[in-house]
């Protein structure tokens, strides 16, 4: 019986010291723009952004590399600053947002390359479609900050992909095929 009991405590202080190691880190939304870019007759660039999205970072190493990270936004959210443009990416012509209303990124690796430069690899899911992707991140650094008495990690993340891949729009014409995407994301320490 004291071995069945000494097997659960050391299981159970495993389990808890593997949770009490790990952060998590709290989305700052105030802080935090998920945008993208794509050409417009080929001369110049419309910008956008989702306004309701959730970001969430998880990770037991200080230099991020075990870190997980998710983000899901909401499709109906989309935002170029002009409502006849938004209504219609809303729409069955482009992301159609009734049948898809959220796009995901799920990561699968997070690799520190030099610096503060580093590599995040993962699953995006746009109209129903998910895809492999990598994104460039630039670990920004941390602060702290006097609002929450608590510090702050930001990171910049740009990537591209091809809304081809992904069923959204028709192919050519007035817009072009790859996307830009440029977040900025800031996370509190909790």
């Amino acid at each position: 019986m004291k071995i069945v009991f000494l097997v659960i405590s050391m299981v159970m202080f495993a389990l808890t010291g593997n949770i009490q190691s790990q952060s998590i880190y709290k989305l700052d939304q105030n802080h935090t723009k998920v945008g993208f870019s794509i050409t417009h007759f080929g001369i110049s660039h419309v910008e956008g952004r989702f306004k309701n999205f959730a970001i969430t970072l998880v990770s037991k190493k200080e230099d991020f590399t075990d870190a997980v990270i998710e983000m899901k936004a909401e499709v109906k959210s989309i935002n170029t600053d002009i409502d006849m443009r938004d209504e219609d990416l809303k729409s069955e012509k482009w992301f159609d947002s009734e049948k898809y209303p959220t796009l995901s990124f799920k990561s699968t690796s997070f690799k520190k390359l030099s610096g503060n430069k580093y590599k995040l690899d993962g699953n995006i899911t746009i109209h129903g479609i998910t895809k492999p992707i990598s994104l460039d991140v630039i670990y920004n650094g941390k602060a702290p900050n006097p609002m929450t008495s608590k510090s702050s990690v930001g990171f910049t993340i740009i990537g591209k992909l091809n809304r081809n891949d992904f069923s959204v729009g028709q192919a050519g014409g007035v817009v072009g095929d790859e996307v830009e995407l440029v977040s900025n994301v800031e996370f509190i320490i909790n």
